[in-house]
């Protein structure tokens, strides 16, 4: 890693447009009222706060549930900013919740802060790694939790200018690349006192979130043979690796007897040590996905038929864990229709022709590569939001949270147009203007739209009531055995 002081030097030297600061995008005319305005203002008074998080923790780049640099620089904020916070939230180090204000409503707004590994990158138009085989934020949560935190900053200060009631939370989520932050959070018992809870994500476009998300099981599948001599004494060898790859054919057969949302995949994560020895212990570990979660409970139990027959055929035992149980998305009228109307109030910004022409240059080697259509370098639009009612392909443990409170988000451009999830592009945008300028959108909307559910307890109602029409004939059920602890390492 590179200290800050010398980053702002780096930065310089290798971004190929000149950086421009939000303040000088061209806004809309907005109306919001007075306390609403405070907390806009507030944001552009922390302008300077919240995007020095983003480049530090962006420098981090640290894993799920090893953000300790992360979460501590977040902790440190809101500490300063006078929200009393507690740590260590689930026995889990980097996890935490901020408050500030007392009695209902309660609104909660929430931050991630963890890294991919192996997308180390410079904030430059070509693949070129910060530090080589390190972690990289590739899906640009360095962004996601300092404009989470210049929100509930924003809306501390209009709550202590205008003296309404309510609590504001800022909940600090791990692990969410693995699902497993919320998720035991929520086992643990935070979340459920939660009015409204809101959240937002950096993106390739301006929408409300109103769309739902795949259900995810992350289980992790050993078996246990015996080790031998694979030439000299084969026959006194049971073969661990045999049993997964055994299990992994089982499995792709499987696919074509299964619905078309379903998503499979897996990476054996010990394979054995040496060939001339038959492995003794093998790992594979897999992701189920699907649309809704009672179809990933019936394909778990499918797959782990197959675990067994594999078992059987090397014969091997077979040592199962879950790490973590994630529900799909329940989507909130309400709260999206209040989130779409404020990402058009506050106006998306707008980009400098040096900011689009980086943008094609991060765009050409998909075009190279895969022959991608670019219609747009950055696109600036707000999407209707008939436009964003299109299902997830991926997966994100805000889910579990929305099927026990009404629950509500937003994208903001901060990426390429049409940029791939997880890609080394995300990595280099987020930390360039292109990114502080979707993340101090972002960080308003959400403002805005918390200050307006304190003041106005009809539209909070209204969620709750759509919530409960959805909630009608859903129950929540969870794999994670019950007492079971968040792992302390993802690997």
């Amino acid at each position: 890693m590179i200290r800050t002081s010398c980053f702002s030097a780096v930065l310089s030297a290798l971004t190929l447009f000149a950086l421009t600061s939000y303040a000088d995008a061209e806004q809309p005319p907005q109306s919001f009222n007075a306390s609403q305005q405070t907390a806009l203002d507030s944001i552009d008074k922390n302008k300077d706060l919240i995007l020095d998080a983003n480049r530090k923790i962006w420098e981090f780049a640290e894993v799920g549930l090893e953000e300790h640099k992360s979460s501590k620089l977040l902790v440190d904020q809101l500490k300063a900013a006078g929200f009393d916070v507690k740590t260590g939230v689930s026995d889990m180090p980097t996890a935490f919740v901020a408050s500030y204000g007392s009695g209902r409503p309660i609104i909660g707004i929430l931050a991630e802060y963890d890294a991919l590994p192996g997308m180390s990158q410079k904030p430059t138009p070509i693949r070129e790694p910060l530090q080589a085989g390190a972690a990289g934020h590739a899906c640009a949560h360095s962004g996601l939790g300092s404009g989470s935190l210049g929100a509930v900053i924003a809306v501390k200060d209009a709550m202590q200018k205008h003296k309404f009631k309510g609590t504001i939370r800022l909940y600090g989520t791990p692990a969410e690349e693995t699902v497993i932050g919320k998720i035991y959070m929520l086992l643990g018992g935070e979340f459920r006192d939660l009015d409204v809870c809101l959240h937002w994500h950096p993106s390739t476009r301006n929408e409300a979130w109103s769309g739902s998300s795949k259900a995810v099981l992350s289980v992790k599948f050993t078996f246990h043979g015996t080790a031998a001599h694979a030439a000299g004494s084969p026959e006194s060898g049971r073969s661990a690796l045999d049993a997964v790859e055994l299990m992994n054919v089982g499995v792709n057969f499987m696919r074509e007897h299964v619905k078309e949302d379903a998503r499979f995949h897996y990476v054996i994560t010990n394979g054995g040590g040496a060939p001339n020895v038959v492995p003794a212990k093998a790992s594979v570990w897999y992701f189920i996905r699907a649309d809704t979660h009672e179809d990933v409970e019936a394909y778990y139990k499918w797959i782990h038929d197959i675990a067994r027959g594999a078992a059987l055929m090397s014969r091997t035992k077979l040592e199962l864990q879950i790490d973590t149980d994630c529900h799909e998305l329940i989507s909130n009228v309400p709260i999206s229709e209040l989130m779409h109307q404020n990402l058009t109030a506050v106006g998306a910004p707008k980009f400098t022709p040096e900011e689009q022409a980086f943008a094609r240059r991060l765009q050409q080697p998909l075009i190279e590569q895969f022959g991608t259509a670019f219609p747009l370098p950055i696109d600036d639009s707000v999407h209707t939001l008939a436009a964003s009612t299109r299902p997830s392909k991926g997966s994100t443990d805000v889910g579990d949270i929305s099927w026990f409170v009404p629950t509500g988000g937003i994208r903001t451009s901060c990426l390429v147009a049409k940029s791939p999830g997880h890609s080394w592009q995300n990595v280099s945008c987020i930390n360039t203007t292109i990114g502080e300028k979707g993340i101090l959108y972002g960080a308003k909307v959400l403002a805005v739209s918390a200050v307006e559910l304190f003041q106005k307890p009809n539209l909070v109602a209204a969620a709750k009531a759509d919530w409960q029409q959805r909630m009608k004939q859903r129950t929540y059920t969870t794999l994670v055995p019950k007492g079971q602890k968040a792992p302390v390492k993802i690997r």
